[in-house]
């Protein structure tokens, strides 16, 4: 299957690299890449240009209302069997992740979307593991204790966007992608696969946990993707989501 990658980015000259490494490095050939970058000013295109002179990178520079908006943007502009969104600070965990999602689509043909489980590590030592977000296998019983799949390690059937009638809702600037995925399975239904190994490494320390603020921004942002679609908001909500992110701190494998 050809899988398509989408890499959004602003400014992400210090990490960008590592994000392209780990995709032109997979040992699933048939890939398509696509950089959606918002206009950066600090050597990120430059940066892209640079790999382009040897790899088959699209990129795509323009003013943009944010992360999510590139992430719209950049699926239309897919022509994949399969696509995955790679942030420009995270990147893949070894170079077969792509060819082992292939191999679970392959194997399980009525599957929507396959998700794994996703490491933070450092910003600046990205050896050193600080949290492990293991997954689990979905139960819509889980969702209202605060269980979600990590974005990063979702990779979804193109058809499934193309029947949506909105994609990420960029009225959300921090939870887009949480309303996309509560959306898909409370609501649309889809068939998800979970496939038990890392899939992502991610730099701790993103927008939505940059400051209490932002936090508090974002958890609003949780309440409100429950009822944009018209679901009952599950009872101390916030709390239980904080509550069953712990775990991950305390489990360690070896990165």
């Amino acid at each position: 299957m050809k899988i398509s990658i989408i890499t959004p980015s602003y400014n992400s000259a210090k990490t960008i690299s590592d994000t392209i490494d780990s995709v032109i490095s997979q040992t699933h050939q048939d890939l398509e890449y696509l950089v959606i970058d918002g206009v950066s000013t600090d050597g990120t295109i430059a940066i892209v240009n640079e790999y382009q002179r040897k790899y088959p990178i699209r990129l795509v520079s323009e003013k943009d209302s944010g992360i999510y908006d590139a992430m719209n943007k950049g699926i239309k502009l897919t022509t994949g069997d399969i696509i995955g969104i790679l942030n420009s600070d995270d990147f893949y965990y070894d170079q077969n992740v792509l060819a082992k999602i292939n191999d679970v689509f392959a194997a399980n043909p009525d599957v929507d979307a396959v998700y794994g489980d996703l490491v933070y590590v450092d910003q600046d030592n990205t050896d050193k593991q600080t949290r492990y977000w293991r997954s689990g296998k979905y139960q819509e019983s889980k969702i209202n204790g605060g269980w979600i799949i990590p974005h990063p390690t979702l990779f979804v059937k193109r058809e499934v966007y193309n029947k949506s009638e909105k994609i990420f809702d960029t009225s959300f600037s921090l939870a887009a992608d949480y309303e996309f995925i509560l959306r898909s399975l409370k609501i649309n239904k889809i068939k998800v696969k979970y496939l038990s190994e890392i899939v992502v490494k991610m730099r701790a320390g993103g927008a939505s946990g940059s400051s209490l603020k932002q936090r508090i921004k974002g958890w609003k942002e949780l309440r409100r993707a429950w009822k944009v679609n018209n679901l009952p908001v599950p009872c101390f909500f916030i709390i239980r989501r904080i509550l069953s992110k712990f775990s991950q701190f305390l489990s360690r494998p070896r990165v």
